[in-house]
């Protein structure tokens, strides 16, 4: 994929411009741990950490959080492309949140995938009496964090161009769509249904932080301003509950031609 800016101001889509260290860091575990899997000495520690039903029948309850940082795939020419689409859209992610932001979106759509994928596996064993041996299959690795990404990027630009495959010019907010179309293929290919729900849940649960972040580029709204717009709504709801229950008047102290302005209001 190539994107055209919606910023003509600032060329560093794609390829372009200085490459963040905490993106070539990422790139760089993903790289080792995914070698990592292919020598019998050291396939253990990827086994490890990667998210499987350890989590709850043996106490892996750090694969919930490690999963997202180990290699998954089968060598060859198209474990390279993910890599490439991922420091793409990754580096746009990461100068638009910057590095606390960057990580804690990793950290929240990660777990909440990966939490939303394990119940689904348990309720599968419930309805069908077994747990599929291989399952999390398509959300492995680099394969949720591209979720994360590009669902970050068509919801901070969401009129931006995507050229996708390179001919195909669509607005961006369509790669939700893209994305949704591409885990239901995998999901067919392989019944990895925990897999499939668990991308669905990183493109729901990244939409939402970066609109709670106003905007990839620079958007200063946080979860905080949502507590307390939550707590505002809270104590104006229970003021209206007092209003008709007792007959108080509420007269806002900075509203009305005959309130008197100042400190306090009689």
């Amino acid at each position: 994929m190539v994107t055209r800016n919606p910023n003509p101001g600032r060329m560093d889509f794609g390829l372009a411009g200085p490459p963040p260290p905490d993106l070539l860091v990422l790139l760089g575990v993903l790289i080792v741990t995914f070698v990592l899997r292919f020598f019998a000495a050291t396939q253990i520690v990827p086994l490890l950490l990667q998210l499987t039903t350890g989590v709850w029948t043996h106490g892996f309850v750090w694969q919930l959080g490690t999963y997202p940082f180990i290699g998954y795939g089968v060598p060859g020419l198209g474990f390279l492309i993910e890599l490439l689409i991922l420091y793409m859209f990754g580096k746009d992610v990461f100068f638009g949140l910057y590095r606390r932001h960057f990580w804690r979106l990793i950290v929240w759509a990660g777990i909440g995938s990966a939490a939303a994928a394990a119940a689904t596996l348990l309720l599968q064993g419930l309805v069908t009496g077994t747990i599929p041996a291989e399952a999390f299959t398509i959300m492995q690795g680099q394969r949720i964090l591209l979720a994360i990404f590009i669902a970050a990027f068509a919801t901070a630009h969401r009129d931006a161009t995507v050229y996708l495959f390179f001919f195909l010019q669509i607005p961006a907010r369509w790669l939700f769509v893209v994305e949704a179309l591409f885990a239901l293929m995998a999901f067919l290919g392989s019944r990895d249904l925990p897999g499939f729900v668990g991308i669905c849940a990183a493109m729901v649960l990244t939409y939402f932080y970066v609109r709670a972040s106003g905007s990839v580029r620079g958007g200063r709204k946080t979860f905080r301003e949502m507590r307390l717009r939550l707590e505002r709504w809270w104590i104006q709801r229970k003021l209206d509950r007092a209003r008709r229950k007792r007959g108080f008047k509420v007269i806002p102290g900075d509203k009305g031609p005959n309130v008197r302005k100042g400190p306090w209001v009689n």
